[in-house]
């Protein structure tokens, strides 16, 4: 059997062996809708992380085929650099409108419709045109837009199920985590090799399957979710807004309207990034205003803080779908026996190290919690920053030894830093989303869980600048491997070592500070 199908079948089989083992070992300690909402965004994001996968390899390689490689390249990562910038971007207008207007149950069943149109459009792109540009961009902005709805809201609508100090929270979004990337990892593996080796948009299309998928878990599972999630007020429901219809149904038909519109914005990476920095100021300066409404607001301003430095983390992590994809497909020996591993399979490391050690962070974290020595959120973020600086450190001295040698870099290189980013990620990502259901108030959960995945997004545009750094347009054709590599080597050590070392320092020295902001709140 090939290796790569092997591999393909053993992840499949140790996740079907996995997850039930992990959901009976905590099936009397936390409410069912944890369960149904691991599920649903399981498999939402399957459809994300299989498009991913394959995002900037197909972009390179079939859409901007036309194009010199490295004009291709620069292209490309500006492109997906907007792409997911976008995808986090677009959480601040879903999570309002659950918030005030359409509830999360609503929200989230209208996002997946929209995501599953979107991947369907892309897996037609191929009877359609391969470099058709504009089809390809309505593809990604019917995903975008319905991410907006999904993502924040069904992280929001897990926490309405804990009391706001509950010590069970953060093991229950380590669990929620855990299936966020059992979608990641089962998709890079299954979409990545039926997108490299069979057809791109096999990949695309099954993609699409499994967002289809997640919807008919949410909706079946509606019972577990007693009155939490409902629509705030009816009347937006069944009164007349405009020319007879509700003001949610206009909400609904906006959001279709919002997508040729979002399109176009991908042929002005300018426009966008600039829009993308005037967007976040204002909302930072809404968040300082929210501060002094509240009682105990001070927290919203733990939130602020540590938003930049959460920015930064994803803006080193997120070269995974980039510039990490790039170096693994030129540069990494990924031949086993007489296959070669396809590098958009790589991208599953991150979400198999997840799917191992996730149970394990739940169960220390509650250990700590019990002997009164869990680490303060803020200090969390500060041992995610050191993994990550650590990672990219391996890979470079991978990269190191291969320009020395002559050779490519070795398999093991890219592993272990794909682990240790992870264990970083642990630390912060799902810690973060529990941390904006326990310090926002309770009426502004959805924006304010918007607002934390506006630093995703602002951490994905700056990954697209980080990657162009690593500019290899300029090389000669014939340009020696180690050329070829320094660019990449220069970039993850200045930037992935030096510059989230330095900023680890400075947030240690924060974590006083932060804490007291925090009242109480641990």
């Amino acid at each position: 059997m090939d290796f790569v199908l092997g591999l393909l079948i053993v992840g499949w089989i140790f996740c079907l062996i996995w997850i039930p083992l992990v959901i009976r070992a905590n099936w009397k300690i936390h409410p069912r809708a944890l369960f149904v909402c691991f599920f649903a965004e399981m498999w939402e994001r399957f459809s994300y992380y299989g498009m991913r996968a394959l995002l900037t390899l197909y972009m390179v390689k079939i859409v901007f085929q036309q194009i010199a490689s490295g004009e291709a390249d620069v292209k490309s990562l500006a492109i997906y650099g907007s792409y997911t910038a976008s995808i986090y971007l677009g959480p601040i207008i879903g999570g309002m409108m659950a918030d005030k207007y359409l509830g999360f149950r609503k929200a989230i069943l209208l996002g997946g419709v929209l995501i599953s149109i979107g991947h369907i459009v892309l897996a037609a792109q191929g009877l359609v045109a391969e470099t058709n540009e504009t089809f390809f961009f309505i593809a990604l902005s019917f995903i975008i837009v319905g991410t907006g709805y999904f993502k924040p809201n069904i992280s929001s609508f897990l926490g309405k199920f804990y009391e706001q100090d509950d010590p069970r929270k953060d093991s229950a979004f380590n669990i929620f985590y855990m299936g966020i990337n059992v979608g990641a990892f089962l998709s890079a593996l299954t979409c990545g090799y039926l997108g490299e080796e069979i057809g791109w948009h096999w990949g695309f299309g099954l993609a699409g399957i499994g967002m289809i998928i997640g919807l008919i878990v949410f909706w079946v599972n509606l019972k577990h979710f007693g009155d939490e999630g409902l629509v705030p007020n009816k009347n937006h429901d069944k009164g007349s807004f405009f020319a007879g219809i509700s003001l949610n149904k206009i909400i609904i038909i906006l959001s279709f309207i919002a997508v040729p519109l979002w399109a176009i914005l991908f042929n002005y990476d300018t426009v966008f990034k600039y829009g993308l920095t005037g967007i976040s100021i204002v909302v930072l300066i809404y968040l300082i205003y929210l501060s002094t409404q509240y009682e105990n607001g001070s927290r919203l301003l733990v939130v602020l803080i540590l938003f930049v430095f959460h920015a930064l983390f994803w803006a080193l992590f997120e070269q995974a779908g980039g510039s990490l994809t790039l170096i693994t497909d030129r540069f990494v020996d990924r031949s086993i026996g007489n296959s070669e591993i396809p590098a958009s399979q790589f991208q599953a490391l991150n979400a198999f190290f997840i799917i191992i050690f996730a149970p394990v962070y739940s169960w220390l974290w509650i250990k700590l919690n019990k002997l009164k020595r869990e680490p303060s959120t803020p200090l969390k973020f500060v041992y995610s920053l050191l993994l990550l600086a650590v990672g990219f450190l391996i890979i470079v001295l991978g990269a190191k030894s291969a320009i020395a040698s002559g050779e490519k870099i070795v398999i093991w290189a890219i592993i272990f830093m794909y682990m240790l980013h992870t264990l970083g990620e642990l630390c912060l990502s799902p810690v973060g989303l529990s941390m904006i259901t326990k310090l926002s108030p309770p009426h502004i959960v959805g924006f304010t869980m918007g607002v934390w995945f506006l630093s995703y997004s602002i951490g994905n545009k700056v990954a697209t600048e980080i990657g162009k750094l690593i500019s290899i347009g300029d090389l000669q054709e014939n340009a020696s491997m180690a050329e070829q590599i320094s660019p990449y080597v220069d970039v993850y050590l200045n930037w992935g070592v030096y510059v989230v070392l330095a900023c680890a320092v400075v947030l240690l020295s924060l974590v006083p500070i932060l804490k007291k902001l925090m009242k109480g709140i641990h």
